[in-house]
């Protein structure tokens, strides 16, 4: 889907932004624009009218009391990893990117606290705090490319959510700019706080759409000293959904839990060499199972237990990590499985949450939905919390937007989550491609308030607007 911008930028305007950012951070060339078109979301294309990078919070206070006057779309961007169109300038507008704005600020080793700005690369902002002991969890598969501000957008995972929580869990404060134009905090860098609404956790996973976020305070923990990993094959892909839920039942709280079917591990396997896992034709998942802690000879007692508990799931030889090359090959397959698969025309991507229990019904679901909306369907994900990504791949059809039987499979698909006690999306988000799939899990009245904290925070609707829903 390809879009062109409507001129909606007077000259005028243009110098002002020139004035506030200096023009070596105005971009209006054909290139800039056909490089912030699109993120990783399918094959959608949205070209924006002007990018803009600022360094400051100041500076975007200036450009949003511009757009807020003149009634100016603008679209938020990170790294522009996002899966669900958060970041896509589908209006055309002012796309503001973040990516001048990538210092970590303090880390703050007594109270186990750090602050950052929006446009730090996860990772690095993961290892500058192991380098002190430290430990932030949430590690989404892009944490490599995609940047903390997205991250608190999309209010995102990644594998070691099960056992340490999501972003949402690290988050004690934000400093914003407002639709408006207003610099505010929204709380306190501190762990408890029943002060007046929690406009820090309103804003975290609200997809840019109800301010801009400009500094980040986030909470640390400790660094584990040991971990462990183990890949296990299952010759049903039910029974390894079900040997998930018996894992937890037995007591075990794995620091990862993903699941990878064998058709998505072949096709990834074929672009990342590796001899660690070997692919048998009757083998129909993997789980990969990670314990952290302390205390190794805990860990290996726990790993020991969980192994002989998978023997009663049809599960065949386990394979252990024996060192941190074996590990880093398994996790580097597992987070390179979206990449690939989408290369290989598996291009529209879900991301359903349901309760773990349920995995097996909905994994069954899927399967049976791909049989009647003639759809090839892979599943992986983060099996632990029950969040399963389903990929699609359909002859011809590139964009879940544009296919009206694409759009009656996924309704479909939606309402069979809906029904088993889940929901629409776990980590990416709504943005442009599931907000017309709300309705779902949403009523009226839910719709209603949440338009109206639209409203109160963006009265013009200019920022990140028409996405999670439309606004009227």
């Amino acid at each position: 889907m390809v879009s062109v911008s409507e001129n909606i930028l007077s000259a005028e305007q243009i110098n002002q932004f020139k004035k506030i950012l200096g023009e070596a951070y105005v971009f209006a060339d054909e290139g800039s624009m056909k490089h912030y078109a699109h993120d990783e979301t399918e094959k959608l294309f949205y070209l924006p009218e002007i990018v803009l990078k600022p360094r400051t919070a100041e500076e975007i206070s200036a450009i949003m009391k511009i757009c807020n006057q003149h009634k100016i779309p603008v679209t938020p961007r990170g790294a522009g990893t996002g899966l669900s169109g958060g970041a896509l300038p589908h209006l055309g507008g002012v796309l503001i990117s973040t990516e001048r704005m990538n210092s970590i600020l303090k880390i703050d080793e007594e109270n186990l606290q750090i602050i950052t700005e929006p446009g730090v690369i996860t990772e690095v902002l993961q290892n500058a705090v192991k380098e002190k002991g430290l430990f932030y969890p949430p590690d989404p598969s892009s944490r490599g490319s995609c940047f903390i501000g997205g991250n608190i957008a999309e209010n995102s995972g990644g594998p070691k959510a099960v056992k340490y929580g999501v972003v949402k869990d690290y988050v004690l404060n934000l400093e914003i700019v407002l639709p408006t134009g207003e610099i505010i905090w929204t709380g306190a860098n501190v762990l408890k706080n029943s002060t007046g609404y929690n406009l820090t956790q309103l804003i975290v996973g609200s997809e840019g759409t109800l301010g801009f976020v400009t500094k980040i305070v986030l909470k640390l923990i400790p660094l584990p000293k040991y971990d462990l990993l183990m890949l296990v094959p299952f010759k049903s892909l039910e029974k390894a959904g079900e040997a998930v839920s018996a894992i937890f039942r037995a007591g075990f709280t794995p620091s990862a839990l993903e699941l990878v079917e064998i058709d998505a591990l072949k096709i990834t396997a074929r672009v990342v060499q590796s001899s660690t896992v070997v692919i048998n034709d009757d083998i129909e998942a993997h789980l990969i199972i990670e314990v952290d802690g302390n205390n190794q000879d805990v860990l290996m007692s726990d790993m020991e237990s969980i192994a002989n508990l998978l023997e009663g799931f049809d599960a065949g030889e386990i394979f252990f990590a024996d060192n941190a090359q074996q590990k880093d090959e398994l996790w580097k397959l597992r987070r390179r499985v979206a990449e690939i698969v989408k290369l290989d025309g598996y291009t529209i991507e879900e991301d359903t949450v349901v309760p773990r229990a349920s995995l097996p019904a909905l994994i069954r679901g899927v399967k049976q939905l791909g049989l009647k909306y003639n759809f090839k369907a892979v599943c992986y994900g983060h099996a632990g919390d029950g969040n399963l990504h389903i990929r699609i791949k359909k002859e011809g059809v590139e964009n879940s937007l544009e296919d009206p039987l694409m759009i009656e499979a996924l309704r479909a698909l939606f309402q069979l989550v809906h029904k088993l006690g889940g929901t629409i999306s776990g980590e990416h988000g709504i943005g442009l491609i599931q907000k017309s799939y709300m309705n779902i899990v949403f009523d009226e009245t839910q719709i209603r308030l949440m338009r109206e904290i639209k409203q109160a925070f963006d009265p013009n609707n200019i920022l990140n607007a028409g996405k999670i829903f439309d606004t009227h």
